[in-house]
């Protein structure tokens, strides 16, 4: 048995890469940042590309960085915490715990939510779009594009955390968290990251070769589709995060993954709907 145990990939970084008079750098939160900052150099090519003014990216990030987080955390902690974070509301907005020996500890924000980042999104683009006067549709359409690469890198940084992990598994790429226990699971993490840079893979190109054929919310539904389909499906080989889930066909994640999915349909069909009007108007085939 130890032999066998032995063949398997032994998983065990530690989440923090350094300690600065207190402060905490960890894997997670440099991720994070990286997966922000490369989308926003990618949508740089993206609004020169469409004559679109640079301040206005400028607004996006900082509307979009604060909706991500601010959604994906108050995400977590009501869909899948919400008995421990409502009574302890501090906890759910700022990065630090209260032991039970007293005193203050910081943590970090180990508790994000896909969903409700999603959410959080939509509510930061809508407020953008008031803003700079920029069309919603046209907005959601051009983050749809950069999308999947963010969310690759935080679950990068979910198996840099040996979080969110896989139900026990046999297969040869199976890995050991040994900061959880000894049993080789699914490397879940790295299914949807991977997944997900592939889908943004498709969307680049997608862009790039049929931007005047796929306008009008077509590229934000199909990203939602192909997110929330992906995460539905691996949902399949992780283990619950939360124990009210264990009793559930459909555990919490998939749950709420549905939505986005018959949301994204939806828009997939307007896009390609209103994109066709509109070029017949123009006399365009």
């Amino acid at each position: 048995m130890n032999d066998m145990i032995s063949n398997y990939i032994h998983w065990d970084p530690d989440p923090e890469i350094i300690n600065v008079f207190g402060i905490s750098i960890r894997y997670y939160g440099l991720l994070f940042v990286s997966g922000l900052i490369l989308s926003v150099y990618i949508l740089g090519w993206i609004y020169k590309r469409e004559n679109l003014p640079s301040e206005n990216l400028e607004k996006l990030t900082i509307y979009s960085a604060i909706g991500i987080l601010a959604g994906a955390r108050l995400g977590h902690c009501l869909f899948y915490e919400p008995s421990y974070y409502l009574s302890h509301p501090i906890e759910m907005i700022l990065p630090i715990t209260f032991p039970t020996d007293g005193g203050v500890e910081f943590i970090g924000y180990q508790g994000l939510a896909s969903h409700g980042g999603a959410l959080g999104l939509l509510i930061a683009l809508y407020l953008y779009s008031r803003k700079t006067k920029h069309s919603m549709i046209d907005t959601i359409d051009l983050i749809a594009v950069v999308a999947a690469l963010a969310s690759g890198f935080i679950r990068l940084a979910n198996f840099m955390n040996s979080e969110i992990i896989g139900m026990p598994t046999t297969k040869p790429w199976g890995i050991i968290f040994e900061r959880v226990d000894s049993i080789p699971r699914h490397p879940a993490q790295l299914y949807e990251a991977i997944s997900y840079f592939l889908i943004f893979a498709l969307m680049i190109l997608l862009y790039k070769t049929q931007r005047e054929k796929l306008k009008n919310g077509f590229f934000f539904g199909l990203v939602l589709v192909l997110i929330f389909t992906a995460r539905f499906i691996i949902e399949f080989v992780k283990e619950n995060q939360v124990g009210f889930e264990d009793g559930m066909t459909f555990n919490m994640g998939q749950l709420l993954s549905l939505p986005y999915i018959f949301v994204g349909i939806g828009f997939v069909i307007y896009g390609l709907w209103r994109t066709k009007m509109l070029r017949a108007q123009q006399g365009i085939l």
